[in-house]
């Protein structure tokens, strides 16, 4: 049998095509990494879950302090009234975006509302709704000042211990610590 000459034909591909084709195969990957991750967790014991667990937790956050730099960068950052829910305690009203007082601290959420920022001079850490909720809960809770304070520490220290290099604070003494409490107060009511 006598083969067929092969024409040259332009194999390069139109930009479109090319995102497609590149979209089905990430979407393919993600499946049979998905398919591997369900396969693996039968497997592991519970450090490797809980492992596993915080890293998907940290990774997120990262995800969520790109995209709010993206869009610093891009300008589509707006300072605006954003909602907040807090989970079984009801929901918070709404937050005006506080600017920087004498304390130095301020928080501003997203336009979303999906998540808040704590900034402090020029650094910020993001919280995402849900912990802002807990937050809320944590200072509009009952106690005196410095028992709030010190429920308020021990959070950050067990769950969001990066707050620390934000604003070095040694303890719930720490006059930052009361700075932290009346802003969130005087941001987020319970209703």
């Amino acid at each position: 049998m006598a083969k067929k000459p092969v024409s040259k034909k332009n194999t390069k591909k139109s930009p479109a095509k090319k995102s497609t084709v590149k979209t089905k195969k990430t979407s393919g990957a993600r499946k049979a990494l998905e398919t591997e991750l369900r396969g693996l967790i039968p497997k592991l014991d519970d450090k490797g879950i809980v492992y596993l667990v915080e890293q998907a937790r940290i990774h997120i956050y990262n995800m969520k302090v790109d995209e709010h730099n993206r869009a610093v960068i891009a300008g589509s950052y707006t300072s605006r009234t954003v909602k907040s829910s807090s989970g079984k305690a009801g929901k918070a009203g709404k937050v005006s975006i506080q600017k920087a007082g004498a304390s130095g601290f301020s928080i501003k959420g997203t336009s979303s509302g999906s998540s808040y920022y704590l900034y402090y001079k020029n650094s910020n850490v993001m919280f995402s709704k849900n912990e802002m909720s807990q937050l809320v809960k944590i200072v509009n809770g009952p106690g005196t000042e410095l028992e709030v304070r010190g429920r308020l520490y021990s959070w950050f220290d067990r769950e969001r211990s990066d707050i620390f290099s934000l604003a070095k604070m040694n303890d719930k003494h720490d006059v930052r610590m009361k700075e932290i409490v009346k802003l969130i107060k005087k941001n987020f009511k319970l209703r």
